[in-house]
């Protein structure tokens, strides 16, 4: 026997209220709050993270959507309790949606004009220039007086130790590590050092060499010939370059196909821009 229509309409109504509600869709435009007849939306939110300071990037988002909330909430009720609106108020305004607006113009032409590719390629015809240079590792051992390092000299060439003898000789900040420099280039040093290591072959000790630092006896533990720069390390750099150009372009080609009307500001006295009267009533 058939179920009454009754019967039926209750199932069906059981089965729509046990049912899950179906959530509305979060978009930018979703309305978090109102005050004064005036929508704080999600994308007020998510403007407002964007433009923190780095260090509040990384706070949980729960703790970013409250306080977020509540400041714009606040701001809100600030702003609804001020009758007349100054005009620094509304100019400041203006000056800060144009820069706006004009930044994102920018990025939009940068994103457009500049490629991985383009930078790859700048990378590879900057190393193509690339001249390799002498590069030298030494360790010195730094005294007073020309009767200390040759002394020190005699000790090295008799088998001291180096290292053990920069540790106990060298008033130079390197002793410690037992009077080793690392790493340098041609031009890092005083001439008079660079000309003695320069000179030397790898395991050569030098005879005193004078510098306005003191007394050197210098060990020339190994040479090499300089490296190109690493992509990663010029990354940076070429891509500034590349989106400088764009930039320059860009701008250059709007200034000849956008009408600008120039007003004539020769009767303005250009002091006239710290009088801040004009604009505060």
């Amino acid at each position: 026997m058939p179920k009454s229509p009754n019967l039926m309409l209750g199932a069906i109504c059981a089965i729509v209220l046990a049912a899950p509600a179906v959530a509305e869709e979060v978009t930018a435009d979703t309305v978090l709050a109102t005050v004064a007849g005036k929508n704080i939306t999600l994308g007020h939110i998510i403007a407002a993270r964007a433009t923190l300071p780095e260090q509040y990037q990384s706070a949980p988002d729960d703790a970013l959507f409250e306080g977020l909330l509540e400041n714009l909430i606040q701001q809100a009720v600030l702003a609804a309790a001020l009758e007349d609106v100054p005009p620094a108020i509304t100019l400041a305004a203006e000056n800060a949606a144009r820069s706006l607006e004009a930044g994102a113009a920018l990025d939009a032409a940068i994103k457009a004009g500049v490629t991985e590719e383009m930078v790859k390629e700048a990378y590879e015809a900057r190393i193509a220039e690339f001249q390799p240079q002498p590069e030298f590792n030494a360790s010195h051992i730094l005294v007073p007086t020309q009767e200390e390092a040759a002394e020190i000299k005699k000790m090295v060439d008799e088998g001291a130790d180096f290292a053990a003898t920069a540790m106990e000789k060298s008033t130079g900040p390197s002793g410690p590590n037992g009077g080793q420099l690392g790493w340098f280039g041609l031009g890092m040093m005083v001439p008079p050092f660079e000309q003695a290591v320069t000179q030397l072959e790898p395991g050569q000790v030098s005879e005193p060499v004078q510098t306005q630092f003191g007394w050197h006896v210098i060990l020339l533990n190994e040479t090499r010939d300089s490296q190109p720069p690493a992509y990663a390390d010029l990354e940076g750099e070429l891509r500034a370059d590349l989106e400088q150009k764009v930039v320059e372009e860009y701008i250059a080609s709007l200034n000849g196909s956008t009408d600008v009307e120039r007003a004539d500001v020769s009767a303005i006295d250009p002091s006239m821009i710290r009088n801040t009267d004009l604009i505060e009533n």
